[in-house]
């Protein structure tokens, strides 16, 4: 293999990424570092300061609401807030993720 010393013309490889990426590497110093914008960063602020738990119970205040609901026949009000559950458990997901490694993690 020549070595600079040997010739004076060499120039060693760049760094690529691998096949499985930018294993090893800083964050952040990949060729296509993600950035986050102030909006998200604003918004994980926010959502981080909420705990995980609400999510939960507004979830399950909502299955209760709709069954109270559709126990007083009132069909349609009761789809319509039985629908909330799942997006509130996907709220309590993302608040757990952005706890947990939200964008702030390289910015500490």
């Amino acid at each position: 293999m020549a070595t600079s010393a040997s010739n004076p013309t060499y120039t060693p490889p760049a760094k690529t990424e691998g096949p499985f990426g930018t294993q090893g590497q800083q964050p952040g110093t990949g060729l296509n570092a993600p950035r986050e914008g102030e909006v998200a960063k604003r918004i994980e602020r926010t959502t981080s300061q909420v705990p995980s738990d609400t999510f939960l119970w507004a979830a399950l205040g909502a299955v209760g609401a709709s069954l109270l609901l559709r126990t007083a026949r009132q069909k349609n009000a009761s789809l319509f807030i039985g629908q909330w559950v799942s997006p509130l458990l996907l709220f309590g997901v993302y608040n757990k993720l952005v706890k947990l490694g939200g964008s702030d993690r390289f910015n500490r």
